[in-house]
């Protein structure tokens, strides 16, 4: 089988085929699309798939779609220990990648946040809150020209809650743990180590919690980037972060965040009321499932309280709600689909719909780099650059079966692909900063396209 093959809009990488992936209903039509528990990962040379109970990491070389066998080596099957009692489920899945530290992310919806090596060890497992997590958003912005201070981090979803974890320190953690198990003794703590919903063995990993739900539950939500303080704060040292939720109450709302814990007197309440009772359901729930052996010294864990969270603005238009939201690299954009089939672009720092897109039902949007207009011939002696490129959307509207890319902010449609049905786009995960890596080559956001069906894999050609 070629590795890949090359048309004026898309490049084949290859297919990806398996006996495993029968197990998320391979081989039926649009098994890719149609479960809403399937949830799907990209990083270079990895997909994770997972449904409510498994996770399927599949990897390959460079020599992986030249290889008729598919080495199963490159296969691994992850089962989280979940917890029967609360029918607890995997709810979203996403790569974290530092330097050569490469681990899955898992949201479960109990709200515990787990990290997994790519052999299916459990690294990491930590209480965010006691709701369903929705997604988990890896983003960041390095510093630069534009750009003062580099902020990096993996922003939590759920419904009415958003949090935070800082890229260096979740870093810090698991290079800790990388480094313990290269010893035996680590390995066989590591192997030995009794893991239940309640366990708290593992190193703690500081976090900023907030409370987005003021205008009703959320669908999706992103931070989207540092902002000053308010006029009266100018002096504060906490940092301030604004984010952007979409949801039924309202198609759009904004908030001011900060790392401020001071809070009104409801957020006071409801910061003490919500841990105690999650306690009080869990011990209730031990009773029922204890097993024989008892754990004297185990403390459940409970979450922490709020952080401040302030209102900025918000659009209602029922029975419009939000869908969807995806934001751009520098975080200063965000597509945001609605139950109407219409697809807004949002200045997340103005907090002004700049373009507005109908007829787009069910559709999927991810921002992607592209060379428009570029005479490659006069460029072929040097590598492109990050100003060489041109931010666009990339729309993947599957009624029509296609996928069209619109240059940013108000430029034209640029292109239109025909999309196979049972399609999906993919985008691989932000990479946190390295330092090894080299300040000339920049590498440009890219988009992926997987058909389920057939397990041709594609990316979009950046030339135009």
């Amino acid at each position: 089988m070629a590795k890949s093959t090359t048309t004026t809009t898309t490049t084949t990488l290859g297919f990806i085929t398996c006996e495993e992936l029968t197990e998320f209903g391979a081989g039926t039509e649009s098994w890719l699309v149609n479960n809403p528990f399937l949830l799907s990962s990209l990083d270079t040379h990895s997909l994770a798939l997972s449904n409510k109970s498994l996770i399927l990491i599949l990897s390959w070389s460079d020599q992986f779609f030249d290889n008729e066998n598919n080495n199963r080596d490159l296969r691994v099957k992850i089962h989280p220990t979940l917890s029967p009692i609360n029918a607890e489920f995997i709810s979203a899945i996403e790569w974290l990648v530092f330097d050569h530290i490469r681990v899955l992310a898992v949201g479960t919806s109990s709200g515990y946040f787990l990290i997994f090596s790519l052999d299916g060890a459990l690294i990491h497992k930590q209480i965010i809150y006691p709701a369903r997590i929705l997604k988990l958003r890896v983003r960041g912005t390095k510093k630069d020209i534009s750009h003062d201070l580099s902020n990096e981090e993996v922003c939590i979803v759920m419904d009415g809650v958003i949090a935070r974890f800082d890229g260096a320190d979740l870093q810090s953690m698991l290079q800790r743990w990388f480094q313990e198990t290269q010893t035996d003794f680590s390995d066989q703590k590591r192997k030995n180590r009794l893991v239940d919903e309640f366990d708290n063995s593992f190193e703690r990993v500081p976090y900023q919690v907030w409370s987005v739900n003021k205008y009703g539950a959320c669908a999706d939500a992103a931070i989207t980037g540092v902002m000053p303080p308010p006029l009266l704060e100018l002096e504060s040292s906490h940092h301030y972060y604004r984010a952007v939720t979409i949801g039924n109450g309202a198609v759009i709302s904004a908030y001011r965040l900060s790392e401020n814990k001071n809070r009104s007197f409801v957020g006071a309440i409801l910061s003490k009321v919500v841990p105690a009772t999650f306690s009080t359901i869990a011990s209730f729930s031990k009773l029922i499932w204890r097993s024989d052996q008892s754990s004297p010294n185990k403390a459940e864990p409970k979450p922490q309280p709020f952080a401040r969270a302030n209102p900025l603005t918000c659009l209602k238009d029922p029975p419009r709600r939000g869908e969807k939201l995806t934001l751009s690299p520098s975080g200063t954009l965000a597509a945001i689909t609605d139950s109407l089939g219409r697809i807004l672009l949002l200045d997340t720092q103005a907090l002004v719909v700049v373009r507005l897109w109908k007829g787009y039902r069910d559709a999927n949007c991810l921002f992607m780099e592209m060379l428009v207009n570029k005479d490659s011939a006069s460029t072929s002696y040097r590598e492109y650059e990050k100003s060489d490129y041109c931010l666009c959307l990339a729309i993947h509207a599957p009624k029509k079966g296609i996928i069209e890319i619109w240059q940013m902010r108000t430029g034209p449609r640029i292109r239109t692909i025909q999309c196979a049905k049972g399609s999906k786009i993919l985008q691989p995960t932000y990479r946190f900063s390295s330092s090894t890596a080299s300040s000339s080559s920049y590498i440009p956001l890219e988009v992926f396209v997987l058909n389920g069906d057939s397990g041709q894999l594609s990316v979009i050609n950046r030339s135009f």
